[in-house]
C-alpha cells in the first residue's frame, strides 16, 4: 500500500530522514517510535505531501505522492490542532470534512452515533467552539473526523496523547477493530510504547532518521523496545 524508497530529507545540511527503502502493506496498523528528532513527523509529512523529499520518493498505492493528488481521496490524518478549524463547531467541522468526503449531514449524524462512548458527552451538543475544546476533547474530534469516508489510510501522529486512560482504551480497541473489519491501512506515531505494542502489528523504530528495527509485534517486542531504549540511556 505504502512504499518508501531512497527517501531522504535534508534541512540545513543536516539529514533528518534516510530510508532507503520501507513498504507498509494494505490492511496493517504501523507503528512508528522513536525519541525526539528521530524523524516521525518527518516521514509522516511526506507522505501527506505537507514538504517536499530531498531524495527519493513515496508511494501510496503506487501513486507518487509528491507528483499527484490522486491519493487523496482514500487517505485522511490527523497530525495535531492545526488540522482543526477553531472557530467552527464540532457537529460544523464534522459536517465540513462530511461533504469533502462526498458525505450529506444525515450520513455523519448517524457515522458519529457510533462514537458515543469516546465523546463522553463533551463533544456534541455543547455548543462550544473547536478551540475552547480541551487538548484531549480536541484530539477526539481531529481522530474521528479522519475516520469519516471511509478512508483506506488512517495517518495519526501521537493519538493517544493528552487523553484520560478511559478513553486511551476505547482508542486503542477502535483502531485495532478498524484495521479487522474494513481492512483500513493505519499508521500511528507515539512515544508510549506500551499503546503502540497493544494496537500495532508492526513497529519501525527510527534513530536520526534511519531504520534500526523493523518488528513483527508479539508477547516480546515490549520488552525489547524497552531495552533498546534503556541501553541508549546507558551509552549516554
Amino acid at each position: 500500500m505504502i512504499t518508501a524508497t531512497n527517501l531522504s530529507k535534508v534541512y540545513n545540511g543536516n539529514k533528518v530522514l534516510d530510508i532507503e527503502h520501507l513498504e507498509i502493506p494494505s490492511g496493517q496498523n504501523f507503528g512508528l517510535v522513536g525519541n525526539n528528532g528521530a524523524g516521525k513527523t518527518t516521514f509522516f509529512s511526506l507522505l501527506l505531501d505537507l514538504i517536499q523529499p530531498t531524495s527519493g520518493n513515496i508511494f501510496n498505492n503506487e501513486i507518487t505522492v509528491s507528483e499527484s493528488e490522486d491519493w487523496k481521496p482514500f487517505t485522511s490524518s490527523f497530525i495535531d490542532e492545526s488540522f482543526l478549524i477553531g472557530y467552527l463547531t464540532p457537529e460544523e467541522y464534522f459536517y465540513f470534512i462530511g461533504e469533502l468526503r462526498n458525505r450529506n449531514k444525515a450520513d455523519i449524524d448517524a457515522f458519529l452515533t457510533q462514537f458515543e462512548d469516546l465523546f463522553n458527552g463533551e463533544i456534541i451538543g455543547r455548543k462550544k467552539y473547536l478551540r475552547d475544546l480541551s487538548k484531549g476533547n480536541q484530539k477526539k474530534v481531529g481522530i474521528v473526523a479522519a475516520l469519516i469516508g471511509d478512508p483506506e489510510v488512517v495517518i495519526l501522529d501521537e493519538p493517544f496523547a493528552n487523553l484520560d486512560p478511559t478513553t486511551q482504551f476505547r482508542l486503542k480497541k477502535l483502531l485495532k477493530d478498524l484495521s479487522q473489519t474494513t481492512g483500513t491501512t493505519v499508521l500511528i506515531s507515539s512515544h508510549d510504547l506500551i499503546h503502540v505494542t497493544e494496537v500495532c502489528e508492526r513497529i519501525v523504530v527510527l534513530d536520526k532518521g534511519v531504520i534500526v528495527r523493523d518488528i513483527e509485534t508479539s508477547e516480546a517486542t515490549l520488552n525489547e523496545l524497552e531495552e533498546y531504549f534503556s541501553a541508549e540511556i546507558a551509552e549516554s
